[in-house]
């Protein structure tokens, strides 16, 4: 049986990792010549080629070994995205005002983490599943406050119900799940200290 392994790829491994968000589009093409297009997914996901950042045997010898303990496809586990992994922009400090979680409502007490992807007067709510705990900072209208985390979920609860027009907001950095795209690795050694893996791809998952 498959399952979530919370253990995270070595950020080394996956520093130079090419990749980013993969949507699906329906086009149908109408008889009239105009389009109609649609999509069967609620949520994009990524993927990424990690082989090119893969160079040194070290760190070869530590993807064949996270790659047999994940059972090559099998098992799913935790990537940071080195593009994007924190509520913030790449070059702000993370803050508690960062993303916009809910309203409060007077009986309200649990809220998820989320990220916005804005551009004009669109945009799409990214629910964050993999938050790292030790980041995660949970505002009520600007003042930090203690929250239970659910590491597994994204999931924060309140010790009371949040006041009745509220603005919850948090900041943290998170991690992807994902697994291997694929159950073989080929891998050609150059050199005494160093090899080259041209392709592992990754693809983000639910669970």
């Amino acid at each position: 049986m498959s399952a979530f392994h919370d253990v995270r790829l070595p950020f080394a491994i996956s520093l130079g990792a090419v990749g980013g968000p993969e949507r699906l589009t329906e086009i149908m093409r109408l008889t009239s010549g105009r389009e109609h297009r649609n999509t069967p997914w609620q949520h994009s996901r990524r993927r990424w080629d990690i082989g090119i950042a893969v160079q040194h045997l070290d760190d070869i010898q530590a993807l064949i070994a996270f790659f047999e303990a994940r059972r090559g496809r099998l098992h799913s586990f935790r990537f940071r995205d080195p593009l994007d992994h924190k509520s913030a922009s790449p070059s702000q400090a993370i803050s508690a005002l960062d993303q916009a979680l809910g309203t409060g409502d007077g009986t309200r007490e649990r809220f998820a983490l989320c990220k916005h992807y804005e551009s004009g007067d669109q945009a799409w709510r990214r629910p964050i599943t993999r938050p790292i705990a030790e980041t995660v900072e949970v505002a009520v209208d600007g003042t930090l406050t203690p929250v239970s985390l659910d590491v597994m979920s994204g999931e924060c609860t309140f010790a009371e119900p949040t006041a009745a027009g509220a603005i919850i907001t948090a900041g943290f950095e998170f991690d992807c799940v994902v697994r291997f795209d694929t159950d073989r690795l080929d891998i050609a050694l150059d050199h005494v200290r160093a090899g080259q893996v041209p392709a592992i791809a990754l693809v983000e998952v639910d669970a």
